[in-house]
């Protein structure tokens, strides 16, 4: 199989097959879509097929899960991705006025990216903190809490 995944990936992705039985390689298909996604910046169809037949599952199946959960990205995003949480514990703490602000800021909407190509705004569904709220994902793994304009700046320069 020609690989399109460097030789390191595929050693972390046979150490999350190693976890499974023999049989049931697909059973790391969620920790191998985010070690392709890591590398290559987001799923393309092909990446998606090339983690599938790695995992000996049809390629619908390993679609079927990156394009349910939010984590993974089926479209270039910009070098820092920020997903705010607007379910509703997260609105009526600010998590809306946190995206407004955002938008505001960088001058994008909702599953756009800044025109430099380094930002990438979406709206994420619940994070776990309700109490932190307004929460924040920055690249699916680093979660900001109590999200006010001020904290929000901080995080903007960050990422300059």
């Amino acid at each position: 199989m020609e690989t399109m995944l460097s030789q390191d990936a595929l050693k972390k992705i046979d150490r999350e097959i190693a976890k499974y039985p023999a049989d049931q390689k697909q059973s790391a298909v969620m920790a191998a879509l985010a070690i392709a996604q890591d590398e290559k910046g987001w799923l393309a169809k092909e990446t998606i097929e090339f983690v599938a037949n790695y995992l000996d599952m049809a390629p619908m199946a390993a679609y079927e899960v990156a394009s349910f959960y939010n984590m993974y990205d089926l479209a270039p995003v910009g070098k820092f991705k920020l997903t705010v949480c607007t379910n509703l514990p997260c609105a009526l703490s600010g998590g809306v006025h946190a995206a407004d602000y955002l938008k505001q800021k960088l001058g994008i909407d909702f599953n756009e990216t800044t025109a430099d190509g380094k930002i990438t705004l979406k709206e994420g569904e619940c994070m776990g903190a309700c109490g932190d709220a307004p929460v924040m994902l920055v690249n699916n793994k680093r979660m900001c809490s109590f999200m006010l304009p001020d904290e929000i700046d901080k995080l903007l320069a960050e990422c300059k």
